[in-house]
């Protein structure tokens, strides 16, 4: 089949767009074809387009429009947020947001430290090739 994530009450979504860009948020509800009702802990119930949420493997039980209570809930106990940061996309995101936050300083130990560790690869490769030579 084509598609491996389909829009369902339940669905944890990021924001990939707007004020709330690279929050995760749950689809409580869908409203048409092009928009859906979206909550999180920490933000007010809102209705956001499809185009602005990039769906997730992450799916939590919840009924059609829960109340936030129970919404909070179910989050804590499908421990989505640990699921997440374990996932190679929330990952590759923290990564990103970690290297955009470096100074001028940290980026230039990172050069240094990368340069360090080519260096030894390059010895350790230089030492497999001379014993399969051998």
């Amino acid at each position: 089949m084509p598609f491996k994530r389909y829009v369902e009450i339940g669905s944890v979504a990021l924001v990939n767009y707007g004020k709330d860009y690279g929050r995760l948020v749950v689809i409580v509800d869908v409203i048409d074809q092009n928009r859906a009702l979206v909550d999180a802990p920490d933000m007010i119930r809102c209705q956001m387009n499809f185009k602005r949420l990039s769906l997730t493997d992450i799916k939590i039980d919840i009924p059609r429009v829960p109340k936030k209570k129970s919404l909070i809930a179910a989050m804590d106990g499908a421990d989505v947020k640990n699921k997440w940061e374990r996932s190679s996309w929330g990952r590759k995101l923290i990564v990103q947001k970690q290297r955009a936050s470096l100074t001028d300083f940290d980026r230039f130990k990172v050069m240094l430290a990368r340069i360090k560790r080519g260096g030894l690869i390059r010895q350790e490769l230089a030492k497999l090739k001379k014993q399969n030579l051998s």
